[in-house]
């Protein structure tokens, strides 16, 4: 397995690793998945994240090719912006989810899932132009880490970073952190305040231990980013998109503009949706799980199937995503069934629930 520059302090932390799209990764450390995720609610937690893919593009056909490959324009993204985005094959379905940078009228930065990065770097590559645009390949170049919480704001001040420095919610900006010029973005995972820090890999190690010695900030795994991003609602490539998933299934339509320009899976997308993105709220802590079937209560039919389960530390109670066949989502309170298709198994009540399930997140907050 692949191993980012933190893999040796992970260890020395005592964290429990696994792979993770191919990477060997902290799942948790010794304090545990729930202390975590209740340390990012309340304070602030660092996640590694120099797993992920980084790419450049630049040259006058850079916005141009771009929109041809995304079905959310980059033309009309302003430069010191961020958005998400995705890489739909020819029918809608995504090869990857992804966050598009504008650094400059002419150049572009990619931040893609570790586990496609090397697929999407090809694809990429393989629908550009021949002249007006190239490509660069960041990920031996960059570390990245995860600063998220609702005092994040108040760690970066006490280590030189002052709040006015600070870029509005889903805008980046450079700032000099450890005596390093860095790329900051103010984006996450989780639904809190925080930052994406992007420096020379080099420093990995350095930056890791100098955040973590300040007294509000704690090293946080996989699972607590996991049960953080399910309390969002927020997709996780792999379980709620994938190829045979498009944007519009699962929720993003509304933030496309494909309908009136030629990009890739644009014939497809017009089509609509067969089935639509779920939320479950779930009786007790007893948690569906990747796989499990959606079924109707009364006639035992299946439709659907769950993508993502877990317990939710901040509310208290198991909440689980996944998809329902038809191209309207279920009212919410709409009773569904959640396991085993065959009936051999358990099977947990649920009721269809509004997505995000937590909303009392930092995220957008300014002060």
């Amino acid at each position: 397995m692949n191993e980012t520059p933190l893999a040796s302090i992970h260890r020395q932390l005592g964290a429990k690793m696994a792979e993770f799209a191919g990477w060997n990764m902290p799942i948790l450390y010794p304090a545990g998945i729930l202390a975590e995720h209740k340390h990012c609610r309340e304070a602030a937690a660092l996640f590694d994240i120099c797993h992920m893919g980084e790419f450049r593009l630049t040259g006058p056909a850079a916005a141009a090719a771009l929109d041809r490959l995304l079905p959310r324009s980059v033309s009309s993204q302003k430069p010191g912006t961020c958005r998400y985005n995705f890489l739909p094959d020819e029918t809608g379905g995504v090869l990857d989810d992804l966050l598009v940078y504008r650094i400059s009228p002419e150049e572009f930065f990619l931040v893609v899932n570790a586990g496609t990065a090397s697929a999407d770097a090809a694809w990429i590559q393989s629908h550009l132009p021949a002249a007006g645009v190239s490509f660069c390949d960041l990920r031996s170049e960059l570390g990245k880490l995860d600063l998220q919480g609702p005092r994040t704001f108040e760690v970066l001040a006490d280590l030189g970073v002052s709040q006015d420095a600070i870029p509005r919610y889903y805008h980046w900006t450079r700032v000099r952190l450890f005596d390093q010029d860095i790329l900051l973005s103010r984006t996450g995972y989780t639904g809190e305040r925080g930052v994406e820090l992007y420096f020379p890999r080099g420093r990995a190690v350095e930056f890791w231990e100098r955040l973590t010695a300040h007294p509000l900030v704690k090293p946080a795994g996989l699972g607590a980013r996991d049960t953080l991003r399910l309390e969002m609602g927020y997709p996780l490539y792999g379980h709620e998109l994938d190829r045979q998933t498009t944007p519009v299934e699962a929720g993003f339509g509304g933030m496309l503009d494909f309908q009136n320009r030629d990009c890739i899976g644009r014939d497809a997308l017009l089509r609509g949706p067969r089935k639509r993105l779920t939320g479950f709220r779930l009786d007790g802590r007893r948690a569906a799980r990747n796989g499990m079937a959606v079924l109707d209560p009364v006639t035992r039919r299946v439709v659907g199937a769950v993508t993502s389960g877990a317990f939710s530390p901040t509310l208290g109670m198991a909440v689980a995503m996944g998809f329902v066949e038809g191209a309207e989502p279920p009212p919410a309170g709409t009773p569904f069934l959640l396991g085993d298709a065959a009936g051999a198994g358990t099977r947990l009540p649920a009721v269809a629930a509004p997505i995000p399930f937590h909303t009392a997140g930092t995220a957008r907050a300014s002060g």
